[in-house]
């Protein structure tokens, strides 16, 4: 029996590439599926952890397998799972301490996959898990916008973007959002239903009284979301500062926690002077919201957008790629034919 996969790893902290070696499949609990992997997505967060940029909250073992999610076939279940067998094609988001999906295989929880799609490919599909997850987060739960609000989408024609906006109308909500004028037609198609050009328009004196900010960009972008926002709105980040709250949540322990808290006293003042709310988005694995997921793509309500893809060798030139911001919607890895 095969013993050992190939595997994108990184060996310590640092702008360095991506290595392909061997590791061992990885072992596997009795609430768990194994998958061979078809399909990977490159996400800003595969930067963020092999840069260091998140140990604060989370803590890796190297050599580390990067990659955050994957679509791919179950080829082995633990005794206690009970929703899925050996060939269901499957996508998902591992939990944060489980990532590695730029690899053949994966072992994960049953309860953070769904059954995929079954109108995409696998390629199609592993775009998804992740940005419709922080999507569904951040305009669902943290936000809890209803039909007929109004929201703001950072950078549209993104990863997150693409899968954002198509989200929102189904939710029956206004979306406004940024683009250059190369993204101008695509977050059109999609849904927009105002779009700032953000190199000749600041988006803070175009819009204004608004129900939610879904911010993807952090820095002087976040800032200026409190301003467009009416009383009680909410700005949800994924790239700005985490909270004490989010310390508290993750068991991060008094010193860590009492970090976060003064690292994002800023923020938080900022957010109390407009009389709003910010929350930084730490997303979580779900299999039940990927299910919802589904269901809306095979009901044709969103449409993935897939920029490149990329075969499992070239993974180093994927994340170069994605980091070099131009990319309009999801960049794939692709393991091999099925």
């Amino acid at each position: 029996m095969k013993t050992d996969m190939r595997a994108m790893v990184i060996y310590q902290y640092g702008n360095n590439p991506v290595t392909e070696t061997r590791m061992p499949i990885p072992s596997m609990n009795p609430n768990e599926v194994r998958v061979k992997i078809i399909a990977a997505s490159i996400n800003p967060i595969d930067s963020k952890i092999r840069d260091g940029g998140l140990r604060i909250l989370l803590k890796y073992q190297f050599p580390l397998i990067l990659g955050n999610d994957f679509s791919g076939v179950i080829t082995e279940v633990g005794s206690n799972v009970k929703q899925f067998k050996i060939g269901d094609e499957v996508y998902g988001r591992p939990r944060k301490k489980k990532i590695g999906t730029f690899a053949e295989y994966i072992s994960i929880d049953e309860h953070d996959i769904a059954l995929k799609p079954n109108n995409l490919t696998f390629e199609e599909a592993a775009s998804v898990p992740l940005v419709g997850l922080t999507s569904y987060q951040a305009l669902n739960d943290m936000m809890k916008l209803k039909k007929g609000d109004k929201v703001l989408i950072q950078a549209g024609s993104g990863g997150v973007g693409t899968f954002a906006i198509q989200l929102a109308k189904v939710m029956g909500l206004f979306v406004a959002t940024t683009a250059s004028p190369k993204g101008y037609n695509l977050v059109s198609q999609l849904g927009a239903d105002k779009i700032i050009n953000y190199r000749e328009q600041n988006f803070w004196e175009e819009i204004s009284n608004y129900d939610g900010v879904f911010d993807t960009l952090g820095g002087d972008n976040l800032n200026h979301s409190f301003e467009v926002l009416k009383t009680g709105g909410t700005v949800a980040s994924v790239s700005g500062i985490p909270t004490a709250k989010l310390g508290r949540r993750l068991k991060l322990g008094f010193a860590k926690t009492t970090l976060l808290g003064l690292a994002s006293l800023k923020l938080l003042l900022k957010a109390k002077k407009h009389h709003v709310n910010y929350e930084f988005l730490f997303m979580e694995p779900s299999g039940e919201q990927l299910e919802i997921i589904r269901n809306l793509i095979e009901k044709g309500q969103i449409k993935p957008v897939i920029d490149r893809v990329y075969d499992f060798k070239d993974t180093q030139q994927a994340i170069e790629y994605s980091n070099s911001g131009r990319a309009k919607g999801k960049i794939i890895i692709k393991m091999e034919d099925k």
